[in-house]
């Protein structure tokens, strides 16, 4: 008896349910009961639950369950409750990740849902649906259009005197704004982010290859100096303070949208996913001018280092007790109009042509900015790159941070020695892929 109740105890700690003010499934006698996990922002959790509580009003014999947490907890939090068979019903997915989750056998082919129109396509371009696909059969159902992007503070530049970029603009021309920004504003040229791994990516992406090779058995690049020349640049910014530096990110800017440097008007750049600008214009507060940019490409005539991206998916776990449940949720995020005015497309700019007609009316100057900025990088992108391949987990946690990131930042290593380190680990795991 006493080690059945230190498992409850432990499995409470492990698998915290916010649900209805805490209400617990069993409350749920004679209801359909599914669940819900996601991750992001308070901005977004807000949303959510009242989209889940609208839903229940709509469907009374249904009884959700729902969970959240930020980007970082997520996965630590997902991946301990798939090890247990835990999954809930409808998880929120990465397209980054997606192919991972798919070969450990733990997301549902959605197909026959589309087929018989639980899921209902027909305001949707296939283009839209191609990023939930892995080799033909869907996994998962876009939540929105997205790409990554430089923020503006327009006041700032105004006060600095310095023009906006045009969207053609490259590493040199950001290297020379952000340090003029600094220098005039006394504030950092640019906020935290500028070493993830998606600039790792997009550095190539913007030389016509990417960080992996089609197949995810190799790195996609041979040339290793592109992406030292873009650390040596981003590591003498941090020094001279115009970013701040890993200490500043790790405790401070780093830890969500409400503490980024651009919120706190303590940077005038800021790099963000363009589904994003709805969190940071609310956490930042009214009266704030934003202008969305396409990141720095390597050369003005070069591909862009941008790319149209599913923001997010969700997806139905493969064990599942009420696929069908599941499905008729993620279709009423995807079709109905009542819903998509409470989230006024913070997950990105909706893939329904009927949604994006029937909200346009009332989305405010942060939301018609990121419809805006979508329709730019529609015109001008590089190709959608394959999913992250199985292996890409293993780099970010073994590799990018320990063995690049923080001994690159932290002067232990040269960028030269950090990247050729990134390479070269990288290649060894993926190289079990072949």
């Amino acid at each position: 008896m006493k080690k059945a109740v230190l498992l409850l105890i432990a499995l409470t700690v492990l698998f915290p349910l916010v649900a209805n003010g805490g209400a617990d499934k069993s409350a749920a006698k004679g209801k359909e009961e599914m669940s819900v996990i996601w991750w992001g922002s308070q901005n977004r959790h807000d949303r959510t639950i009242k989209a889940i509580e609208l839903y229940m009003e709509k469907n009374p014999n249904v009884e959700a369950t729902y969970e959240f947490a930020g980007w970082t907890d997520y996965w630590t939090k997902t991946t301990t409750m798939a090890a247990g068979g835990m999954l809930p019903d409808v998880m929120q997915q990465d397209y980054a990740r997606l192919a991972e989750w798919v070969d450990k056998g733990l997301m549902l082919d959605l197909e026959p849902y589309v087929a018989d129109k639980t899921i209902d396509f027909t305001n949707v371009v296939e283009s839209a649906i191609a990023g939930g696909r892995i080799d033909g059969d869907l996994y998962a159902v876009n939540l929105g259009m997205n790409s990554e992007c430089f923020v503006l503070d327009v006041d700032a530049f105004e006060k600095a005197g310095i023009p906006l970029p045009p969207q053609n603009w490259t590493w040199e021309d950001f290297e020379s704004i952000a340090r003029e920004l600094h220098a005039k504003l006394g504030i950092y040229g640019m906020g935290d982010g500028l070493l993830g791994d998606q600039n790792w990516k997009t550095i190539y992406l913007s030389n016509g290859e990417f960080a992996y090779n089609k197949a995810g058995t190799d790195v996609g690049y041979t040339d290793q100096s592109l992406f030292v020349k873009y650390c040596e640049m981003v590591i003498k910014m941090q020094k001279d303070g115009v970013v701040p530096s890993r200490d500043e990110e790790l405790a401070k800017y780093g830890i969500s949208i409400e503490t980024k440097g651009m919120v706190q008007k303590e940077a005038a750049m800021e790099y963000f996913w363009s589904n994003q600008l709805t969190a940071l214009a609310s956490a930042a507060g009214e009266g704030r001018r934003f202008y969305m940019t396409h990141k720095p490409r390597l050369t003005k005539n070069g591909p862009a280092a941008n790319y149209l991206k599913p923001s997010m998916f969700f997806s139905i776990s493969a064990k599942s007790e009420n696929p069908k449940r599941a499905a008729d949720f993620i279709n009423y995020f995807t079709n109905d109009l009542d819903v998509n005015k409470i989230l006024e497309a913070e997950r990105g700019v909706p893939i329904s042509s009927a949604i994006r007609d029937g909200i346009k009316d009332q989305m405010g100057p942060a939301q018609l900015e990121s419809f805006n900025y979508i329709d730019r990088v529609a015109k001008d992108n590089s190709p959608l790159p394959n999913p992250d391949p199985v292996g890409h987990s293993d780099i970010m946690n073994n590799v990018f941070t320990p063995q690049f990131l923080d001994p690159m930042c932290y002067g232990v290593i040269t960028p030269k020695e950090a990247v050729a380190t990134l390479t070269a680990e990288a290649k060894k795991i993926l190289a079990k892929n072949k």
